[in-house]
């Protein structure tokens, strides 16, 4: 069976009558479908109070996407589960159920967002990079059809640049091996990838409010799993300030924009906060990978993990590094308290400081 009859796109939708059908058209032009395939996505309307339902029929009736095969699970939540992470999940366990109802429980899950659109490339690519990887997260790209103010578009240039810094630090301390330069930083539901099994036997995607995604890639990696930020995966989103999902995208697409009209200082962590971050993760990776047992665990005490901590991390049951190094870097990172945060043009000079010997080197 060819890889791309082993997926299932998963989507929550709420009012999107407009951009979802963009969406599914994105879909449908994907690269490396075969003529006798219809690609799987799975649409979970979540409160629609639209056409949103109406719009995905009308395509199937039309047959404007033949190459995919279209499920709607129209869901009416209420009270404290009426957000996108319940709807991202319930479309993800879905697409597993699908998946696993067809033979395929090894299949491949992929998730994005109603209002994105992805390039022909996105499935291929996104199958590529989950040969070496467990997960896969794409680059968020502002959709292009999309006009924007020059001013934002420079402080979305500037934000971008501190990011890529962020990463520099990171290869020149603690280079991922599974994830080499040039590499991206994103991994949010505008486009992630991985296997159902693993999907089930992490427990699946936790049902928060906000964050859901990222808290999906943690719980990857506290398995062990390598998270891959291909550039060659990218996603086309949307800067829209009036977002379906309080505290998401849309959430820092208005504070961006607030930012550079009225020429505000946007702050973020200083850039020796990284610097400490990221060496001390290095540190608990050697430490890990060099000592075994009482030695390890004594050694451990030395970066401020009690025992109670050791105990809930269980570093000797970690099956690599990864698992690791990611339950005990946020124990370090949360005594360490608020990281300190200053104006984005000089945490910018900052980082210049900060990379200029190696990059002299």
């Amino acid at each position: 069976m060819r890889p791309s009859e082993q997926a299932v796109v998963c989507v929550p939708a709420r009012d999107e009558e407009v951009c979802l059908p963009r969406l599914l058209r994105s879909l449908a032009a994907q690269d490396g479908i075969a003529a006798d395939v219809r690609l799987r996505v799975l649409i979970v309307a979540n409160n629609c109070t639209d056409g949103t339902v109406a719009a995905v029929r009308a395509m199937q009736a039309a047959d404007i996407a033949p190459t995919l095969a279209i499920r709607v699970v129209e869901a009416h939540l209420s009270g404290a589960e009426a957000h996108v992470g319940t709807a991202r999940r319930m479309a993800l366990d879905a697409g597993a159920a699908w998946l696993e109802a067809d033979g395929c429980p090894d299949g491949i899950l992929l998730t994005t967002d109603a209002d994105a659109r992805v390039p022909r490339g996105w499935l291929a690519a996104n199958l590529r990079a989950l040969e070496g990887a467990e997960i896969v997260g794409g680059r968020l790209v502002i959709d292009p059809e999309d006009a924007i103010d020059p001013a934002l578009a420079d402080l979305h240039a500037r934000i971008e640049r501190y990011w890529a810094s962020v990463r520099r630090i990171e290869d020149a301390l603690d280079p991922p091996p599974h994830d080499p330069a040039p590499r991206h930083g994103d991994h949010t539901g505008a486009s992630l990838a991985l296997r159902a099994a693993l999907y089930r036997s992490v427990g699946g995607l936790p049902a928060l409010p906000r964050g859901e995604d990222n808290a999906l890639v943690a719980r990857v990696r506290e398995a062990g799993g390598r998270l891959r930020h291909c550039p060659d995966v990218s996603v086309m989103v949307s800067d829209r300030a009036a977002g379906r999902a309080q505290g998401g995208m849309a959430t820092e697409m208005v504070r961006r924009a607030a930012t550079a009209r009225a020429d505000l200082p946007y702050r973020l962590p200083e850039p020796r906060h990284w610097e400490t971050v990221i060496a001390r993760r290095a540190a608990l990776r050697r430490t890990w990978l060099g000592l075994e047992g009482t030695a390890r665990h004594a050694a451990l005490a030395a970066f401020g993990l009690t025992a109670a901590d050791l105990a809930a991390i269980d570093p000797d049951a970690c099956v690599n590094d990864i698992a690791f190094v990611e339950r005990a870097s946020p124990i370090c990172e949360a005594a360490d308290g608020p990281a300190p945060e200053m104006d984005l043009d000089d945490a910018l000079a900052g980082f210049d400081a900060i990379l200029r010997p190696s990059a002299a080197a």
